[in-house]
């Protein structure tokens, strides 16, 4: 799987841009500041519909426009992709694959594989559950697109049975939520232990690559005890456990059990990462993470896209090295860096110099 060609209007400091890429590796180099993860940044909200760097679609829309732009070729085997979406301020965005309107946005979900790593990675180790719950389910996602769904959906009912609770409504009225949570909510948790199950022996492979001297391993912790991959075995426990705390989740007002309330437990040597790992570990745990759902996809016959942004001026020799293994695998990669000095001497890449609101091809490689 490469990008052939990717378009951008009115995406955030780009009101036109139009590149090529090639096979291979390609690289930006700019100023912090310039715009280069921008174009990282365009590129993952195709593969996911959301960003990694902000919550909500306003700030990708240059400012004093309604809506932005993403166009990219896609190439896929024999195949060629056209996939167009439209992201709007105050309305939904559309989507359109060949020049053929989607139903839905969803629809594009798995046209484009990618694998991404940058800075804020360090928060999937030191951060708060929601992070790496989102960790899970985009890498989900990129593995079963249908799975979007299921988590939209999961997101909806929490939502709305949290309204009622807050309101102290009746059992009645809270019944028919109830049931959703715990259906969906098990089929949810039956997918992420699955994920975590496969995801392991890479995340530890990868860790012990870096020459770390203790054993790394990650597994999951759920809110209720006793679940795993089977969706019916969870539905009977969800269920035990909402009628045990229904009492408290009325007092609270608030939905205590389910996929929403998990987390990744992380585990380096006889502790957990966070909290413990010192900064070099934490590092190395969040490239096993990355490198290791890269190597989980490739082993399943997909071909995903490696985006590293900026993070090269973050790592020692080891954990470069870790990376540019990495690349050696993937079909494509797109790079980004302040300078060039941060690049490994020995990269083959494609380069473009990036200022603000341009981009610039390198006339060699």
């Amino acid at each position: 799987m490469r990008i052939n060609k990717l378009a951008l209007t009115n995406f955030r400091s780009y009101l036109e841009l139009n590149l090529e890429f090639e096979p291979g590796v390609t690289t930006f180099v700019g100023d912090n500041g310039s715009g280069k993860t921008n174009i990282a940044e365009s590129l993952i909200y195709l593969a996911f519909l959301s960003s990694h760097r902000v919550s909500n679609n306003t700030p990708l829309i240059s400012l004093g426009n309604q809506q932005t732009i993403i166009r990219a070729e896609v190439q896929r085997d024999d195949r060629t992709l056209n996939i167009d979406l439209e992201i709007n301020a105050s309305k939904a965005n559309r989507a359109r694959i060949n020049g053929n309107p989607t139903r839905s946005q969803r629809e594009i979900l798995g046209a484009i594989q990618i694998i991404y790593f940058s800075p804020e990675d360090l928060d999937l180790v030191r951060g708060e559950p929601g992070g790496r719950r989102d960790f899970l389910d985009r890498l989900l996602v990129t593995r079963t697109p249908r799975l979007a769904g299921v988590i939209s959906e999961y997101e909806r009912v929490v939502k709305q049975r949290n309204a009622l609770l807050k309101t102290k409504t009746s059992a009645a009225a809270l019944a028919p939520w109830s049931e959703q949570l715990i259906k969906i909510g098990a089929e949810l948790t039956a997918e992420r232990i699955a994920l975590v199950e496969a995801l392991n022996p890479w995340v530890a492979e990868n860790y012990k690559n870096l020459n770390e001297v203790k054993p790394a391993s990650i597994s999951y912790k759920c809110s209720a005890e006793g679940v795993s991959n089977n969706s019916t075995h969870n539905e009977e426990i969800l269920s035990k456990r909402l009628e045990e705390l229904a009492y408290q989740e009325i007092e609270r007002g608030v939905s205590l059990i389910g996929p929403h309330r998990d987390d990744l437990h992380l585990q380096i040597g006889d502790f957990p990462a966070k909290g413990y790992a010192s900064h070099g570990e934490s590092w190395s745990m969040a490239i096993s993470l990355r490198i290791g759902s890269f190597n989980l996809l490739k082993s399943e016959g997909a071909s995903p896209i490696l985006i590293l942004d900026d993070v090269f001026a973050e790592l020692d020799t080891s954990r470069r090295l870790q990376l540019m293994s990495a690349t050696q695998l993937a079909e494509q990669t797109f790079i980004t860096a302040a300078v060039e000095s941060d690049l490994p001497v020995e990269l083959l890449t494609q380069k473009f110099y990036v200022t603000p609101g341009m981009v610039k091809k390198s006339k060699g490689k």
